[in-house]
């Protein structure tokens, strides 16, 4: 089966790695078909094992050879098309759209803060099919109040984010 690993944290706030390692240690777990799309820690791979399964291998793989406590999500190649298919939003130029990859039920916790932040402008959140979806002015996304809450110690074994259009090239490669 084909998935993609989210990683989080990935060359940020000095947790720096280059994919081309990564894959290494995707591959030296016995993953098949490795590949990493953008730095931002996107790893699509083939196995047979479930995906419960592959986090527990891969962090663990990742924790040791890295030395980070590593937090990464799992999802087949299904799930990662209905992340694009989902998208409430329209693309506009002057906005980012980011889909929230993590732990079942994140999204509503993302909903109750995302509520409780104040928003700019055409800032906007939406869940569908259980996903979290973010809208937000272009240069706002850390300024902004609810980018603040992202970084939230308590948060982040429980998600990461991506620009949705990220999901489309982590497609193709998928296919």
């Amino acid at each position: 089966m084909k998935y993609c690993a989210f990683l989080r944290g990935v060359n940020v706030k000095g947790t720096n790695m280059k994919m081309a390692d990564v894959c290494q240690v995707f591959k030296g777990v016995g993953m098949k078909e490795v590949v990493s799309i953008l730095a931002s820690g996107n790893i699509v791979f083939s196995s047979e094992r479930s995906a419960d399964e592959l986090k527990v291998i891969l962090e663990k793989a990742m924790s040791d050879h890295f030395s980070y406590e590593a937090f990464l999500f799992i999802k087949s190649h299904q799930e990662t098309e209905t992340f694009w298919n989902s998208i409430p939003f329209e693309k506009n130029e002057g906005l980012h759209i980011y889909g929230f990859v993590g732990m079942s039920g994140v999204e509503n916790v993302l909903m109750e803060e995302f509520k409780k932040a104040a928003q700019a402008e055409n800032e906007k959140a939406e869940i569908v099919n259980d996903i979290f979806y973010w809208q937000v002015p272009k240069g706002n996304t850390l300024d902004s109040s609810f980018g603040k809450v992202l970084g939230k110690k308590s948060l982040k074994d429980q998600m990461t984010s991506r620009n949705v259009n990220t999901f489309e090239k982590i497609l193709k490669k998928m296919e």
